[in-house]
């Protein structure tokens, strides 16, 4: 039987109201099996949900098998229970609740592990945030359940990031999304973002629980579900959650969202007394603020910062391509104590050096490791330039965008498509060119994409090469498309 670390004890509070407070068996020691038994009948484990609905914890027993295993003052002995802000208490004895209690410990243990040396990093941020909306703080807790506080978390839903905004609920909110930025995945914004989310909901509502349902289902859901309650619904409460949970006029994800709240709440207060102990707690992100006023690769950045790309990618998440994007001005984090160096130096940074971008086309049987070693540059920056990319999925003549960031382009990786690439209406014809114009803020990449050809074709038809500047105004001769015939067997 699998030994279970929670014990509850239950008494009665000076207004009649039940009053819950948790003790935690202390680990790796492993329960009484008195103890044991008495929370397998108390609640239906991992039950199939029909089953586990008739199911119903029982609190005389939990409390006696308690009292017996620590005696009358068990409480002191365990040590002072935390104290919360939202309403754990009532509801610490709930069937799902107490499932979730146990998944964390047993079944997720490794995962809850690292999603809580995440939670170091961000909760300060995150309570300051909810604080300063008036909103309860313990509601941090919320970003272990929706994504781990990973930042590059993708749902099936397409909900990105550690609050896992869908798009247009994150534009809704101020997010900027785009194929450039995706401020679903910067933790700061997408924090503002959320909070202001949940307060709407919570005014909205009349209850933090039901906010949290409906951060999860929607809304409109949680009014259709209330509509279906019996009898004439005065005011919505935390107990109102509960109610539409146990009679299902909520889906099963939603049903048991609060629960995993609530479950989440208990064990990162203090994890300890849930076996999580040597937890690699992370440091809270340290950094310095600069405006970069066009694209510019945040490898080269980190060249100026004198720090490593990966530093620069978990700073400024929401970059992408792994670069700023062309023709606006953005913030970026850089490392502590770094922003006036990289700002000194980025003044004299050559417009040529900040960005160059490369068109790959798949070849047959090659992988994402030879590409990125082709181009000498990393698996990481090929992904943050084509942020849907599937690795282990490359087809042939599938096209990457590679972020060369300033490198001199090796002549050997010139690529062209395996497929027939349709010319745009400025070139007429196989053996015509046509030229264009360069406009304020366009750049020798932005020209060759537009057109349909290879940034270093473009260069070589105009005599110009990397270090070469374009200026407003310049003409530049487009070379005609070459129509590459496709592999064999294709």
């Amino acid at each position: 039987m699998r030994p279970l670390l929670l014990v509850l004890s239950l008494g009665a509070c000076a207004g009649g109201q039940a009053r819950t407070s948790l003790a935690v068996a202390p680990a790796p020691a492993p329960a009484p099996a008195a103890v044991t038994a008495a929370l397998d009948t108390a609640v239906t484990l991992g039950a199939p949900d029909g089953a586990a609905a008739a199911a119903t914890v029982r609190t005389e027993e939990v409390e006696r098998e308690a009292v017996r295993l620590f005696g009358p003052e068990g409480r002191d002995i365990v040590g002072e229970t935390p104290t919360f802000d939202i309403d754990v208490t009532s509801f610490a004895a709930n069937r799902r609740v107490l499932q979730y209690l146990e998944f964390f410990q047993v079944d997720a243990r490794d995962r809850f592990a690292i999603w809580l040396s995440r939670l170091t990093r961000y909760e300060g941020m995150i309570r300051d945030r909810l604080r300063a909306k008036g909103l309860p703080e313990d509601l941090v807790y919320l970003t272990l359940i929706e994504s781990g506080l990973s930042n590059s978390a993708v749902s099936r839903a397409r909900a990105v990031g550690m609050w896992q905004f869908v798009a247009g609920t994150g534009r809704l909110y101020g997010l900027t999304v785009d194929p450039w930025v995706d401020e679903r995945r910067d933790p700061f914004k997408a924090t503002d973002a959320a909070v202001n989310f949940l307060s709407d909901l919570v005014q909205r509502l009349g209850s933090v629980y039901l906010a949290a349902a409906a951060y999860n289902a929607g809304e409109g859901r949680i009014h259709r579900g209330v509509r279906r309650l019996p009898g004439e619904t005065d005011s919505l409460t935390d107990e109102t959650f509960f109610q539409l949970a146990d009679r299902r006029y909520l889906r099963r994800e939603t049903r048991d969202y609060v629960p995993k709240l609530i479950a989440a709440a208990l064990v990162a207060k203090q994890p300890a007394r849930y076996g999580f102990t040597d937890i690699p707690y992370l440091a809270p992100l340290a950094f310095d603020e600069i405006r970069v006023p066009d694209a510019t690769g945040l490898d080269v950045l980190a060249q100026l910062a004198d720090t490593s790309t990966s530093a620069l990618l978990e700073l400024n998440p929401q970059f992408v391509r792994g670069v700023t994007p062309p023709g606006r001005e953005v913030t970026v984090r850089v490392p502590r104590g770094r922003g006036t160096l990289v700002a000194e130096r980025f003044d004299t940074l050559p417009v040529t050096a900040r960005i160059t971008f490369v068109d790959h086309y798949v070849a047959r049987g090659q992988t994402l490791s030879e590409i990125a070693h082709q181009y000498r540059v990393s698996v990481t920056m090929i992904q943050g330039a084509n942020p849907w990319l599937k690795p282990r999925a490359l087809r042939v003549g599938q096209r990457l965008i590679i972020p060369m960031s300033g490198r001199m382009v090796p002549m050997a990786v010139r690529s062209v498509p395996v497929e027939t690439v349709t010319p745009p209406r400025a070139v007429t014809g196989s053996g015509l060119s046509a030229s264009h114009r360069v406009r304020a803020g366009e750049s020798a990449s932005q020209i060759s994409r537009r057109y349909g050809v290879g940034l270093q074709a473009l260069l070589d038809y105009n005599g110009l090469d990397m270090d070469s500047i374009i200026q407003p105004g310049q003409r530049l001769r487009i070379p005609p498309v070459v129509r590459a015939r496709k592999n064999q067997g294709e």
